[in-house]
């Protein structure tokens, strides 16, 4: 590694969970690839409240590498928080984000450098062309949630990751950003700028096991959704005067059955029409309860992770 005082080239940002088993040999295998490249860098290792040895790991980085700055988030903040404040914490002239499990293979950095230097591009984003032994369901869940979000925001995230390389000004105009509520794909495509793409196949982990469970899969999902988009509410909103159009037909069938004498007593009727109906308002006010407490969040303005420790070689 090549420490400098000044302000470094290029920022390496790895969030991790619970890495322990592995993270050395990771960025053993990344130090080896950058140190080929005639480039300055640093590396930022951010550990969001992991409950294994990874932050005694990242010690034990720090006495070996030079350049490496190590954070200690207080508690579990998620992802998406970890690489805010990763990318909070980079001086490079441009960052690339990536897992630490190597599934975002470091032999595509150099490809991904040179193509920022010399096209003149902001963004350089890495995208998924094999998903590796990933399963069948994970594949599906993936494919509808990108497509959902395609038709209710206008981005087109399919194969999207987060292993991407930002320039300094890109990362300045996300700390702009003032959102509790993160989804970094999302945001980091809102922000625009001139972009390329490279593709990758996912490799596989170099150990442990994925932190993403289908909760929190959901969770993101949830907020991918409402932090692009109002959709979901005019949905409900349709969904409503559908429901007005079929009760203004049966009302006028019904009061044409009475005033003709044949008006029937109706049972099975009403109770469809209850059930429908307050099925209908029940998930009508989930709908606006869950951006409900998207701005009830944003509006604590609580901050978006804390900081524990910080290790710097």
């Amino acid at each position: 590694m090549k420490p400098t005082d000044a302000q470094p080239k290029l920022s390496i940002i790895l969030p991790c969970l619970n890495e322990a088993s592995h993270i050395a040999a990771s960025v053993d295998t990344i130090v080896a690839v950058l140190e080929a490249m005639p480039i300055d860098f640093e590396l930022i290792l951010i550990d969001d409240g992991s409950s294994d040895a990874t932050w005694s790991e990242f010690g034990r980085i720090a006495e070996k590498h030079a350049g490496v700055q190590a954070i200690s988030l207080s508690r579990r903040f998620g992802k998406e928080q970890a690489l805010c404040a990763g990318l909070e914490a980079a001086r490079g002239q441009a960052a690339i984000l990536m897992d630490a499990d190597l599934q975002h293979p470091p032999s595509l950095i150099p490809e991904m450098v040179r193509l920022w230097e010399t096209e003149d591009v902001d963004v350089v984003e890495a995208k998924k062309s094999d998903r590796g032994d990933e399963s069948w369901l994970a594949r599906t869940q993936a494919k509808l949630f990108y497509s959902m979000l395609r038709r209710v925001s206008g981005f087109d995230l399919a194969g999207a990751s987060d292993f991407k390389l930002l320039d300094r000004k890109v990362i300045d105009a996300w700390a702009q950003l003032p959102e509790r509520n993160l989804f970094f794909r999302g945001m980091s495509a809102w922000l625009g700028f001139r972009r390329r793409e490279v593709y990758f196949s996912v490799e596989e982990r170099a150990g442990g096991a994925s932190g993403w469970s289908l909760a929190s899969l959901l969770r993101l999902a949830v907020t991918g959704i409402t932090a692009f988009s109002s959709a979901p509410i005019h949905v409900v909103t349709g969904l409503g005067l559908v429901f007005l159009a079929f009760a203004l037909i049966l009302g006028c069938q019904t009061l044409y059955n009475w005033i003709s004498g044949v008006a029937n007593d109706g049972f099975t009727t009403v109770i469809l029409l209850v059930l429908i109906t307050g099925s209908s308002i029940m998930i009508g006010l989930g709908v606006i309860g869950t951006y409900v407490s998207r701005i009830y969040n944003e509006v604590k303005g609580r901050p978006r992770y804390l900081v524990r420790e910080r290790i710097e070689s």
